[in-house]
């Protein structure tokens, strides 16, 4: 029989994927990568994949690598897709692919089937990162098939599917809204979010922070500390990355820091509503571009700027193991290598306010900058710069004057 590796969460889609794929005659290896997900029973999807007949089933734990390998060098780019993103889905899937291809590779198995519907983004980034890392794999998902799609027109044909073949699942015909966590965050897209009136942040039930209005009406003070781009310490705690991340969200969940709502361009070319929460990361964002106005040049952090938003499309589009990917990356991590130091922030009501710095590598030089008389700057040494600066504006200015 063909074998085949299914990215499996336990929920309605993949247990009918994971019945479907044996109808038509595969062995079927259930993989659940522990990307942070909310408290499951993880031994329990486990042994639910084999109860439904997969061959073998197994749970990995990526949480710390996901953060580590993928969240952290995304995050010393500032990547933001259309400036808002903080892609904690996108960064999730190159992970989820790598791994259930290493299983693929330890047992055999000749494809590698995902749910990721025919509409969204999680398509590509599962197959562009699975066809990156083997080119041979055989790539099935069901939700681009005809066939599949006849059979389960809607919830309630999945749902009698699951009765039939005595496969338990929670779900229902009513599903207000669509959502996905990892330990980065939280993202809600369908139902009623996609009517653009619908208030998406006063209305969807958070799952990592309460509302900026019944926040604390107190700030609280959080100090980060980064070694070369990467968070190391909260509140002079050493962390590992994982660490980090988690303790954030709990502080920046309790004061409502993270939540977004937005209209974003997917890949294969609509426009969807999406409403995110992501408190730690959004922390890191904030704390990191302050550690960088201190220790990073002017050209360097200009450059990296101008790059941002190619790096936060490749993530998002699904192109993480590419040559352009592997050179930016290695780009970013020798930019990062002065960025050592601490920050100070207060947390107020969804606000992030900051209240000090500090680096041993600091570029800034209080006797060059100060206001004050005297100091190491020359100011006379201007009168040449600009001269220097504005002489092609002299040159254009008499070929072509300008209206006034």
């Amino acid at each position: 029989m063909p074998s085949c590796v299914l990215a499996y969460s336990g929920g309605l889609d993949t247990s009918v994927i994971l019945g479907w794929l044996q109808d038509e005659g595969y062995e079927v290896h259930a993989v659940y990568v522990d990307l942070g997900q909310p408290c499951e029973d993880r031994e329990a999807i486990r042994q639910k994949a084999i109860d439904c007949g997969a061959v073998s089933s197994r749970v990995v734990d990526a949480q710390e690598e996901m953060c580590r390998d993928f969240a952290f060098p995304v995050l010393q780019w500032q990547a933001k897709y259309e400036s808002i993103y903080l892609l904690g889905t996108s960064i999730a899937r190159p992970i989820i692919s790598k791994i259930c291809l290493e299983v693929a590779r330890e047992v055999g198995a000749d494809a590698y089937a995902h749910g990721a519907t025919g509409k969204g983004n999680d398509q590509c980034r599962f197959q562009l990162a699975a066809e990156a890392l083997d080119p041979d794999v055989k790539m099935i998902a069901p939700w681009r098939i005809k066939k599949f799609r006849d059979l389960f027109p809607g919830r309630t044909a999945m749902i009698d599917y699951c009765k039939d073949k005595n496969i338990e699942v929670k779900a229902s015909i009513a599903k207000p809204f669509s959502s996905d966590e990892n330990c980065l965050h939280i993202s809600y897209e369908a139902g009623e979010l996609e009517d653009l009136m619908f208030n998406g942040v006063e209305n969807v039930d958070f799952g990592m922070t309460v509302s900026p209005q019944d926040a604390p009406d107190e700030i609280e003070k959080l100090t980060i500390g980064f070694e070369s781009g990467v968070p190391v310490t909260v509140n002079g705690e050493n962390c590992s990355p994982l660490q980090v991340v988690l303790k954030l969200n709990e502080i920046g969940g309790r004061n409502g820091v993270g939540r977004i709502d937005m209209v974003e361009n997917r890949f294969v070319g609509m426009k969807s509503r999406g409403v995110y929460e992501a408190p730690g990361m959004t922390i890191l964002y904030d704390a990191l571009m302050i550690l960088e106005q201190l220790t990073l040049d002017r050209d360097l952090v200009h450059l990296r700027d101008q790059l941002s938003s190619v790096v936060a499309e490749s993530v998002y589009y699904g192109f993480w193991y590419a040559a352009k990917m592997d050179a930016l990356l290695a780009f970013i991590k020798q930019a990062m290598i002065n960025v050592t130091g601490e920050v100070h922030l207060k947390l107020y009501k969804g606000n992030i306010m900051v209240d000090g710095r500090t680096s041993p590598n600091s570029l800034y030089d209080e006797g060059i900058a100060t206001m004050e008389g005297g100091g190491s700057y020359d100011q006379d040494d201007a009168e040449g710069f600009l001269r220097i600066q504005g002489l092609p504006l002299r040159v254009q200015g008499r070929i072509t004057p300008r209206d006034y």
